[in-house]
């Protein structure tokens, strides 16, 4: 725990104010122990002053002294609390020792990272022994009785690498075979083949290793938003397990910061394939979220799923003071494998050449790198689809058949970027032996390793390298770096296998002239503009409005906006991701007629303290409605005609609200791929919480304007127009041979009824 730390904290000078949007704003906020040094020494001071002055015949009862020493432990308290809030950077775990020199310069600082791993920073050794290794054991000595911790990790071959020369070098060691440090007493640099030790670090007995810590699940608020226990893996990764959302906030992200709710001044976490566009639907999917920049968990107070747009929480987890967890040193590999960076990062290459092979769809990034070709694609393809770029099988045109290229996407199943190495001896689908096959599909090797990749605003990058021989000399073309090259690229759909299907054969699908490339040249760009400027003007057909006429008696509730299909292309403005469903349909269009009564039954919530489902139900003529949002002129520029009353000092209150009933996914929101509303409400289900809907009764005024709208007292956008028109205009009513009738028997009562008072009989 990390009141051991108190001591260092209260004795280190107050850091300057920072503004308190920024992350160290947050870390300077929520580590000011230091603060908390000077009221404890002032009041430890006074209680000394007490008791002197006692002494000198000074009146001083015992309930005061008593009130100075609550005072004083509560401000150290404090002290001690915020020391444990966050350990003394830079962070790499519990210390446990340096190593102790005896040949061959051994020199290096030794952390336990978790129960598994240990960090050596700047770790020294000149190389030169003959079969040198990272070696462990439980023996009271090191001895030979030990074994290996491989490093690097990841090898191949049979036998672990021996040991390098390292100058400085920050090393992450993860014990094999499940052992953990409580299992050994000692890490050792040792000669295998001569049994001497290099140099020796022993693990103190009873370490307190820093742990993952367990959090509760996220508070369900809105949109279909739960989860499983959450766990905090390390000082910047969360594991979130069994996360179901329904994808229908217009604008939602994972969002931390400080304060005790989530609020406006939270920073964005990439979701869990590094991307920062608005989170997708999630069903029962267990993923890892990683805090962004020089951000921990000990710089925030929680961790929410927050619409930006509308400044709405979905659902949020707190993080608790009293954390312990190891550092985020890039022990904990969470997916995909190319997020994690241990202490030394590659950057981002900035690429000379750039080639659109396809107009708006595919770009093509490359940088000769020794004996490897650097390739970055980018494309506007869907999670469903691929891009391929390679050699094409006859220089001088574009074919595909004989054909060597690279297949990169997206595996929505495993959650990771892909490039695959194929060779297409036909155009058809792969068998087994012929046709569009991977690679290793036919018995020979991928030779193509997958560097980063990202997914945002509808373009997926890929980046990936490739040795321009790779000794394959069948299924792989060698990648002439003397001359120009014939090349081809495509975009087309995967299969059930993630496998590359059939293509369309059209231009905006592959490349149907020749293009050829110098893959040595530099400065070959001709890029013209970045593919995410592009604006994507494909997109599902929006469905039709539907319209409500000749109805007296209305049910509103809540439900879907029906994405794209859906409200954003019936209105023209963005939603929320809810919207009032009347009559079980996404907001119609209402017909009413001036003097008529109608009847509407609300449920939309009734519970002001969940604002995520608290919706009253009223009438106006502002096309945005939220009243209850708006404040001073901005309020006295919409009229409320029904579901609104005011208090004596103008202040307007909602009247219409009762229950809360949604129409919720099944599972996500599937509207993008449903061409009919009435078969995208097959896909919800619609449920009721306990409690009593809500009423109200709307005469329509005789000077009601003909444009009205149905919205949401407390939100913005979530209604649509009530067309207003005369007494008998509406389609659904008598017409006006029934308007005269009515007129008629409405005149004749009231001559009768003003007769009988006066005592005349009618004959």
């Amino acid at each position: 725990m990390w009141r051991k730390a108190t001591n260092l904290v209260v004795e280190a000078p107050a850091a300057p104010a920072a503004p308190a949007s920024t992350p160290a704003a947050w870390r300077k906020t929520r580590r000011q122990g230091q603060a908390g040094a000077t009221p404890t020494a002032t009041a430890t001071a006074t209680i000394s002053r007490t008791r002197m002055s006692t002494a000198q015949g000074l009146s001083i009862t015992w309930s005061q002294l008593e009130v100075v020493v609550a005072v004083a432990m509560l401000l150290n308290c404090l002290v001690c609390q915020a020391a444990r809030r966050a350990p003394p950077e830079p962070y790499y775990g519990r210390y446990i020792g340096d190593f102790t020199n005896f040949a061959h310069g051994i020199k290096g600082h030794i952390y336990a990272v978790d129960e598994s791993t240990m960090f050596v920073k700047s770790f020294a050794y000149d190389g030169t022994g003959p079969d040198a290794f990272f070696w462990v054991g439980k023996t009271p000595r090191p001895s030979p009785d030990g074994y290996i911790i491989p490093y690097p990790e990841e090898y191949t071959g049979v036998d672990p690498p021996i040991l390098q020369a390292h100058n400085k070098t920050d090393i992450i060691l993860r014990l094999p075979m499940g052992k953990r440090i409580k299992d050994i007493r000692w890490l050792s640099v040792w000669c295998r083949r001569f049994t001497v030790d290099f140099g020796e670090v022993f693990i103190p007995p009873n370490l307190d290793i820093p742990k993952p810590r367990v959090l509760p699940e996220f508070k369900r608020l809105a949109h279909g938003l739960r989860s499983s226990n959450i766990s905090v893996l390390d000082a910047k990764t969360f594991y979130i397990p069994n996360l179901h959302y329904d994808g229908a906030g217009p604008d939602a992200y994972f969002w931390v910061g400080n304060g005790s709710e989530p609020n406006i001044m939270g920073i964005k976490v990439p979701n869990e394939v590094g991307s920062l566009e608005p989170l997708r639907g999630y069903q029962g999917e267990d993923i890892e979220i990683q805090l962004p920049g020089s951000l921990t968990v000990y710089d925030i107070d929680w961790l929410a799923v927050w619409c930006v747009e509308y400044r709405h929480n979905f659902g949020h987890v707190y993080i608790p003071r009293d954390m312990d967890v190891p550092p985020a040193l890039g022990q904990t590999k969470i997916t995909p494998p190319w997020w994690y960076s241990p202490t030394t990062t590659t950057p981002r290459p900035v690429y000379s050449n750039c080639r659109e092979i396809l107009p708006n769809k595919l770009q093509v990034k490359w940088e000769l790198q020794g004996e490897y070709l650097q390739i970055e694609l980018f494309g506007r393809i869907t999670e469903d689809q691929y891009m391929a770029f390679g050699l094409s099988g006859a220089n001088g045109r574009a074919q595909m058949s004989q054909s060597d290229v690279v297949v990169a996407f997206y595996d929505t199943n495993a959650r990771v970027f892909r490039a695959e190495d194929y060779f297409i001896s036909d155009l058809s689908q792969c068998d087994g032996q012929r046709g569009a096959c991977p690679d290793e599909r036919i018995g020979a090797r991928n030779d193509v390793h997958v560097l980063s990749g990202d997914r945002k605003n509808g373009v997926t990058s890929i980046r990936y390298k490739r040795l321009l021989q790779t000794n394959e000399v069948i299924y792989d073309s060698a990648i002439p770096i003397d001359r120009e090259v014939s090349v081809i690229a495509a975009i087309g759909p995967l299969n059930a296998r993630k496998e590359a299907n059939a293509h369309s054969h059209t231009a905006s699908d592959h490349n149907q002239e020749d293009i050829r490339i110098n893959f040595s040249a530099r400065n070959d760009h001709s890029c013209k503009s970045s593919l995410y400027e592009v604006k994507d003007e494909s997109g599902p057909r929006p469905w039709p409005t539907r319209k409500i006429e000749g109805v007296r008696k209305f049910r509103a509730s809540i439900g879907p906006t029906g994405g794209k299909r859906g409200y954003t292309a019936i209105t023209g403005v963005p939603s929320w991701g809810i919207a009032w469903y009347v009559n079980d349909l996404l907001i119609p269009e209402i017909t009413v007629e001036r003097g008529l009564n109608y009847e509407f039954t609300i449920e939309g919530g009734s519970d002001p303290a969940q604002p995520a489902r608290y919706h009253p139900f009223y009438i106006t003529d502002s096309p945005e409605g939220g009243l209850g949002q708006k404040m001073g002129l901005e309020a006295r520029k919409q009229k409320a005609y029904a579901g609104v009353e005011y208090d004596e000092d103008g202040n307007a209150i909602p009247t219409a609200a009762g229950r809360y009933c949604e129409w919720e996914h099944l599972t996500v929101d599937r509207s993008a791929e449903i061409e009919t509303f009435e078969e995208y409400v097959k896909t919800l289900a619609f449920k009721c919480e306990d409690g009593e809907p809500g009423y109200l009764n709307w005469t329509v005024p005789m000077n009601a304007p003909d444009q009205l709208y149905y919205q949401c007292f407390t939100h913005n956008n979530l209604g649509w127009k009530i067309n207003v028109v005369d007494m008998g205009a509406s389609g659904g009513s008598v017409g006006s041979r029934g308007l005269v009738v009515y007129i008629i028997s409405t005149v004749f009562g009231l001559v009768a009824t003003r007769l009988l008072r006066t005592g005349h009989v009618l004959a």
